[in-house]
Formats: C-alpha cells, sequence, structure tokens
C-alpha cells in the first residue's frame, strides 16, 4: 500500500474547534474524507462548508434535479467517491434504482431518456453541456428557464458548475470513499 501524497486530516481533528463542529454539524456529527482534506486549509474548508451547505440544504430547486447533476457532473468527471454520496439521496428525492444506473450512462447514445421526465433530461442535457463543452445550448437554457422559472434555473447552473470544482478537488487529491481504504 502506497502513501498519500497530502494524507487525510485525522478523522479525530478537533482544531479549529469552531469550523469542525460546523462541518459536523452539517454533515450530521461524522467527517468524510473529502472535510479531511478541505481541514488543510482553513479559509477554503470555512467557504465550502458554507457555500457547499447552502447548495445541499437551502436551494429551491428540486432536490431530484439537484441530486441528478451532481451524480451526472460526478459520472462525466469520473468522480466515483461524488456518486458514491449522491445517489443514495437522489434515491431520498424520488429517483430510482433503475435512474441511479441509467445516469451512470449520461453523455451517452445509450443514456435511457425514457426513464426521465422532460426537465429530468433537460437537467441531464445541461449537466453534459457545462461540464464537457462549458458552452449551453441556447435552445435548452430557454427550455429550463421556461420549465423552473429563474431561480430553479439558476439554481441547477450553480449546482453543476459547484459540483465539477468538487470533482475536480476529489479527483487531483485522489479523495477516496470511506468504506475504501486509503491507497
Amino acid at each position: 500500500m502506497s502513501e498519500r501524497l497530502i494524507p487525510y486530516q485525522p478523522m479525530d481533528l478537533a482544531e479549529p474547534a469552531e469550523l469542525v463542529a460546523a462541518i459536523r454539524k452539517r454533515r450530521g456529527g461524522q467527517f468524510i474524507n473529502l472535510d479531511r482534506m478541505l481541514l488543510h486549509s482553513v479559509p477554503i474548508a470555512e467557504g465550502w462548508n458554507h457555500f457547499i451547505g447552502e447548495i445541499r440544504n437551502n436551494l429551491s430547486l428540486d432536490p431530484k434535479l439537484r441530486e441528478l447533476a451532481m451524480c451526472g457532473v460526478a459520472v462525466l468527471n469520473g468522480a466515483e467517491y461524488e456518486f458514491f454520496h449522491h445517489a443514495p439521496p437522489f434515491k431520498k428525492a424520488g429517483g430510482t434504482e433503475e435512474q441511479v444506473e441509467g445516469l451512470r450512462l449520461i453523455g451517452q447514445a445509450s443514456f435511457p431518456k425514457n426513464l426521465f421526465s422532460q426537465v429530468e433530461n433537460d437537467a441531464a442535457d445541461l449537466t453534459f453541456q457545462m461540464t464537457r463543452n462549458i458552452k449551453v445550448d441556447p435552445e435548452l437554457m430557454k427550455r429550463l428557464q421556461k420549465s423552473l422559472g429563474n431561480t430553479d434555473a439558476v439554481e441547477l447552473v450553480t449546482v453543476i458548475a459547484a459540483y465539477n470544482m468538487v470533482s475536480r478537488f476529489l479527483i487531483a487529491l485522489d479523495v477516496n470513499p470511506e468504506d475504501h481504504p486509503p491507497a
């Protein structure tokens, strides 16, 4: 087993106490490996906890669309850690196991559009376009704005942008799911 280039902070990290407490509170009392990596930089961990906490807990966007986008970004960027953490909330928000498996095909010709509603398919298309092409088809944005309204359309775009940041962080620093021993 090789050593991690940048090790995780300890699971029992206690300082800085206020930040550690805020992260644990947002996570229901636990740390995940992402937190343990973020805590190498207090300003990054503070900003991340606040920003991602808002995205996870305070948007008006349908949680199923939010988690669909997060899972889609994870697949497109090869961030299994991200998928591991967002497939369960996707199911909790109304997604099916069949849809979870379908999301693994996002961006491919075999993506099972028939398993998803029109707005979910549009959200998947937006996820693909923002993640792979950066530029977005204006007709797609018009449909999303019409079906979601301005606030939720902006929130969906922000979720996709933010979780592209998350996946790039996870992959660059080789952050692994908690049930897999660190390499």
